[in-house]
């Protein structure tokens, strides 16, 4: 097994790509992708395309994209050539050819549409919303499925998709007292971001209206209705919709 010397150090590595992404050891098995610091559509678009052609070009490796990185997991094994490079160089050098040129690729996404039933139970924060906002609920309404969203990452519960492209006009802080539960297929504002809980769960952001679509179901294939790099819009629906589409499973996505 390969140990930690024969792999690039730490933040040495810099890739000949827009963006310039860095190389952080993680492990003998993982490697950290950094394209910046901060949520920034642009640098997570880079990062999509970065995980997109590095899943596609090198086999066996495994990408998980965040807002401004990529986790990169493979086997150290499969990169050992005997007599040549080392297998952190083998695949240093892999990943740089493959990233050459990744951020000018445009490559098609999949665009999914959300229904979403606003306010009343399901949205008891979009009076908060609009008022902090400065206009009427239907504002509010409009502007948020007016928008064109990007799946950033999943993170902090399975299938919950962080999404960036909110208006900045509907930007509100999380809440002063997070609930202890919040009901699945909510959608909800936090700061500068959108976001849908997948499960029941705790939660401190803006509720703003739900949608009866579900978020993960471990039995799917993949489980998570939404993907990173997926492009998201909402589509308002009325209650008859609602209950419609929570009898029959069915929906946009």
């Amino acid at each position: 097994m390969p140990g930690a010397d024969d792999l690039p150090q730490a933040g040495a590595i810099a890739m000949a790509l827009n963006g310039a992404p860095s190389i952080e050891v993680l492990s003998e098995e993982a490697w950290l992708l950094r394209f910046g610091d901060t949520i920034d559509a642009a640098v997570n678009a880079r990062v999509h395309a970065a995980s997109r052609r590095l899943q596609a070009a090198l086999p066996g490796i495994e990408c998980v994209p965040a807002y401004a990185s990529v986790l990169l997991r493979f086997d150290p094994l499969q990169w050992i050539d005997i007599g040549a490079a080392t297998p952190g160089q083998r695949l240093h050098d892999a990943v740089r050819a493959s990233l050459r040129d990744a951020a000018v690729v445009v490559e098609d996404v999949r665009v999914a549409t959300i229904p979403v039933l606003y306010g009343g139970e399901h949205g008891p924060d979009l009076h908060d919303v609009a008022s902090h906002a400065g206009m009427s609920e239907a504002e509010v309404i409009t502007r948020h499925t007016a928008a064109d969203y990007r799946v950033a990452m999943l993170g902090f519960a399975p299938g919950f998709p962080y999404l960036l492209g909110l208006d900045p006009a509907l930007a509100m802080p999380r809440r002063a007292d997070p609930r202890l539960a919040v009901a699945a297929g909510s959608v909800a504002i936090g700061g500068l971001q959108t976001g849908i809980y997948p499960q029941a769960l705790p939660g401190g952001w803006q509720l703003i209206g739900r949608t009866p679509l579900a978020l993960f179901e471990l039995a799917s294939t993949p489980p998570s209705l939404l993907q990173p790099g997926d492009r998201v819009r909402f589509r308002a629906i009325d209650a008859r919709e609602y209950e419609r589409l929570a009898t029959t499973g069915g929906g946009d996505a």
